[in-house]
């Protein structure tokens, strides 16, 4: 009788103290260093450059790119979130910069979409080993 007792208060303190899914989730949220994004950020840096030296086609060096210029703005705003948590003035600086790094991204893509629309017309391919316009 006396080790049901025992074992019953060992449930009842382990239920307790066993925090709940949510309770779990949002502590990991809080726990997640800066080394994880930046090996994330290093694998998706490492894929765009892959994109860019193998492939041929111009739109996918373009979207490999753009793939390249989203790393960078998660190394942004990594080193952001770690200023913050350390408490430094310049906590938003990392934000300011990923503003900046997606305008010139918009506008990457809008003026080489449209050279490229304009050099599919007249030479009608967008590989890249194609494309000699500047080659006499």
């Amino acid at each position: 009788m006396m080790t049901f007792l025992a074992l019953a208060a060992s449930w009842a303190a382990r239920q307790v103290a066993e925090p709940s899914f949510m309770e779990r989730y949002v502590q990991g949220l809080k726990e997640v260093d800066t080394s994880k994004f930046l090996v994330l950020s290093a694998i998706i840096f490492s894929i765009g450059i892959g994109g860019v030296l193998i492939r041929r086609n111009i739109i996918v060096i373009f979207m490999s790119v753009e793939l390249m210029l989203s790393a960078a703005n998660l190394n942004f705003i990594a080193f952001a979130r770690y200023w913050q948590t350390q408490g430094s003035l310049y906590a938003y600086n990392g934000h300011v910069m990923t503003i900046f790094v997606i305008v010139v991204a918009a506008a990457e893509a809008a003026l080489g979409l449209g050279l490229l629309l304009a050099l599919y017309r007249n030479r009608e391919t967008v590989a890249a080993d194609e494309i000699n316009l500047l080659k006499w």
